[in-house]
């Protein structure tokens, strides 16, 4: 009995010190074996299976790093972010959401204002005239809580948000989750849910995660990899990013992806006010749909490594982005963030759809649930 008592006691110490130290780390990343947290504040979750690990943070719900081996068996984390909360926490118009979930609508409102049952509702304005990524302190701001926390064959955890009526503009009381799951043994999901409480409100959710497969510090750049979308169309935009509300065909545009193409050999092709120019273009997914409702986006091959990373969603579109705008982001490490460093593949409701009636509707009104899923599947092609 005293040896089990004995033994018991020191179980219960050695969880005391690991609690120790995730109080010691004071917001900062540790090794992809660990993480540290604060309880009742802003910390960083790990997750593992396998040779994937992966670090999240409940600031912002953020994917903060995946790593995983290359055909030679190498291990590189190949998503861009940061080391510590505090760069997380910086409220900036120009911060390029590394990682982040971005809501409560995504990507641009036009004019920063929408009608909805009758009445006007205005936004704040953080994108020139435009509202971007749900506004000055949208989702990808905030501090979310820690529902669920599980290892085991499929470990994840889950966040959520209760964002208050009136919030950055938008209507109606609104109770948000995104869970990280790692599916597979090299598969990492992303299951969104929102439920509005008394109002018929906006909803479009999205991940911004920016991917060097080569590595997020190897100074690599994007434009040699390959990448295929499943579309046919895409939405043509004016000078602002603002979709025109056309929806036409990428065949003949050098935004035609449908089959593997080198990203560099068409970037300056594309129709950008960007500088450098790049694309930034949301593309209308027509791949065919699996039983689960999730249906194939992108493809994305990085030669040097031979890292694959496939897209896969339930989402109606996706805006495909160059990292056009990094300039000089301080990331992990110290490593510099430039332009065309990484590609993001974001799934989404079509941009500014809350103007345009002929997009698909992103409104989602009391006894509704909008729910999304995104699952991010990684290889290697060895030939």
């Amino acid at each position: 009995m005293a040896k089990i008592v004995y033994f018991l006691w020191i179980l219960v110490f050695i969880q005391l010190c690991r609690c120790e130290a995730f109080e010691q780390g004071k917001g900062k990343l540790g090794g992809h074996g660990y993480f540290h947290r604060r309880i009742n504040g802003p910390g960083f979750f790990h997750l593992q299976k396998g040779d994937l690990h992966i670090n999240v943070t409940n600031w912002g719900a953020t994917l903060v790093s995946l790593t995983l081996p290359d055909a030679k068996g190498h291990i590189a984390d190949v998503a861009l972010g940061y080391d510590s909360l505090a760069s997380y926490m910086n409220v900036s118009s120009t911060r390029p959401y590394l990682g982040a979930i971005l809501g409560r609508v995504s990507n641009r409102v036009k004019n920063a204002q929408f009608m909805l049952n009758g009445e006007t509702y205005h936004l704040p304005k953080n994108d020139g005239n435009n509202t971007l990524h749900g506004g000055l302190r949208g989702f990808d701001n905030v501090l979310w809580k820690v529902k669920e926390y599980r290892g085991g064959r499929r470990p994840s955890v889950k966040f959520t948000y209760h964002s208050f009526d009136g919030e950055q503009g938008f209507p109606g009381d609104l109770d948000v989750s995104v869970t990280y799951t790692i599916s597979g043994d090299m598969e990492l999901r992303l299951d969104y849910e929102a439920i509005p409480r008394n109002k018929a409100t906006p909803v479009s959710l999205t991940n911004h995660a920016y991917w060097n497969l080569a590595g997020h510090n190897s100074g690599r750049d994007i434009l040699d990899n390959s990448v295929k979308i499943w579309a046919s169309h895409y939405t043509p935009t004016d000078d602002h990013l603002i979709p025109t509300g056309q929806i036409l065909p990428v065949k003949g545009t050098p935004l035609d992806f449908r089959k593997e193409t080198i990203v560099g050999s068409r970037i300056n092709k594309v129709k950008s006010n960007e500088k450098p120019p790049g694309f930034d273009n949301n593309y209308v997914l027509d791949g065919p749909k699996l039983k689960n409702g999730l249906k194939p986006a992108a493809r994305m091959k990085d030669p040097w490594s031979s890292r694959v990373m496939e897209v896969w969603s339930t989402a109606p579109g996706m805006q495909f982005y160059t990292s056009n705008n990094l300039k000089d982001t301080v990331g992990k490490g110290g490593f510099l963030y430039k332009p065309h460093t990484a590609l993001c593949f974001e799934t989404q409701g079509f941009p500014n759809a809350v103007n345009q009636p002929n997009f698909p509707s992103v409104i989602v009104k009391p006894g509704q649930i909008y729910r999304q899923t995104m699952l991010y599947k990684f290889s290697v092609d060895k030939y």
